[in-house]
């Protein structure tokens, strides 16, 4: 359950919130693409990789059959609507609530099966046993060899990573209270509710006349969250002395929003160096979110899934390959499309065709329906052939999209 609800948000949220950006910026090439081509990446070539690595394998039939087949059956409806030039806001509506039936569907086959979960827990402790097995054997002279190497990566990180981290512990509370500082506590209380203001700044702007404890007097919104959110940081700067006993559900809460916040803003502004790329390469924009941004966004994925393919647990990396990109392509799009159907509300939101965006849909439909097929007929077991004939088609997929901006302008 947790893995379709909040570790699906968890690694979908830059590709969310990229989508959100471009969408509010009015690239809606630039979100399709990057959606698109993000379930590409993942389903074609991280699938891949992963039989490559470790195939022949079993998946769990009904687990991989659901995923896949709520997964192809989202693209298929986008696609239709799509190719229709133009969604309604309860068409956008229905890619959410799809989701949403596919989290209680989910959670039913859960409640159903408690060997499954029994087994789920005791594959995640073979997981970490695993992984500890993999660094205890690592020799004691590559760590010599590497040392010196590592050492001045460490460095160069640190200098651009402090502060960075420094500015994520002034505005993110720290819930565990091993963790708790005073002075980032007081300084949380003072920058978050200016940092929400900003994130807000479309609904009510910065300079919106309020009244404040004098009649007839009106102060910018601003200045009186400044002062308020200030006044109650020196106020917790001087009184509170010891850290919280235990975890307070307002500050997680606060911590998750605030992430949130970052999360959205660094996609926003990663949308805008797209566009700026773009204008100086002359580049379509639908080609900048086949390629920078799904890769850059899918890279974890990639990473991540093989690894634990190579820990030994090949079917634990597959079950992460549909579910995700899913909740990306019906959460991600479908709420920047939802926002977008309201504003033009009760017309419907108009979609310019582009044979990139539908050469995407294509290539993404053809890695989805080859590995139910081919894992199917294969008994549930995955090939190390069909690794290599996905790997193929996400090249082909690239070199299909670079022909097609080159000749399209």
């Amino acid at each position: 359950m947790a893995a379709v609800t909040l570790l699906a948000l968890g690694n979908g949220s830059p590709d969310v919130f990229s989508s959100l950006a471009a969408l509010r910026a009015g690239q809606y090439r630039t979100g399709f693409g990057a959606i698109l081509s993000a379930g590409a990446f993942v389903s074609a070539l991280v699938v891949g990789f992963v039989a490559i690595y470790a195939a022949p394998f079993p998946v769990d039939p009904a687990p991989f059959v659901r995923d896949v087949l709520f997964y192809l059956t989202a693209a298929l409806f986008l696609f239709y609507v799509y190719l229709s030039a133009e969604i309604f806001l309860w068409q956008a509506l229905g890619f959410v609530g799809f989701y949403i039936f596919f989290v209680g569907f989910v959670f039913y086959m859960d409640l159903g099966m408690p060997d499954r979960r029994e087994k789920s827990s005791v594959d995640l402790e073979g997981q970490e046993e695993s992984g500890f097995a993999v660094k205890a054997a690592e020799s004691p002279q590559e760590d010599e060899r590497t040392s010196g190497l590592c050492a001045g990566f460490r460095l160069i990180s640190k200098a651009w990573e402090l502060p960075v981290s420094t500015l994520l512990k002034l505005t993110i509370p720290q819930p565990a209270p091993s963790q708790w500082s005073r002075f980032y506590a007081s300084a949380n209380i003072a920058l978050c509710p200016l940092a929400l203001l900003y994130a807000c700044n479309s609904f009510m702007p910065f300079d919106h006349p309020i009244v404040f404890l004098l009649p007839n007097t009106h102060f910018p919104l601003w200045s009186v969250v400044l002062m308020t959110s200030f006044s109650l940081a020196f106020l917790h700067l001087v009184i509170e002395k010891e850290p919280p006993k235990t975890e307070h559900l307002p500050v997680v809460v606060v911590a998750f929003v605030m992430s949130v916040f970052w999360i959205s803003t660094t996609a926003g502004e990663l949308v805008n160096c797209l566009e700026a790329l773009g204008t100086l390469l002359k580049l379509p924009q639908a080609l900048l979110g086949l390629t920078v941004l799904a890769w850059g966004n899918s890279v974890g994925d990639l990473v991540a899934d093989v690894a634990v393919a190579k820990a030994g647990h090949p079917a634990m990396a597959m079950a992460g390959c549909f579910a995700g990109p899913m909740f990306n392509m019906l959460v991600g799009l479908g709420t920047a499309l939802v926002i977008q159907t309201t504003n033009v509300y009760p017309r419907a939101y108009q979609l310019n065709f582009h044979v990139g965006i539908v050469i995407a849909f294509v290539f993404l439909l053809l890695s989805l329906m080859g590995s139910l097929l081919v894992i199917t007929w294969c008994r549930f077991r995955v090939p190390r052939f069909w690794g290599f004939c996905l790997v193929g088609l996400y090249i082909a997929f690239m070199a299909a999209s670079l022909l097609i901006a080159m000749f399209s302008g």
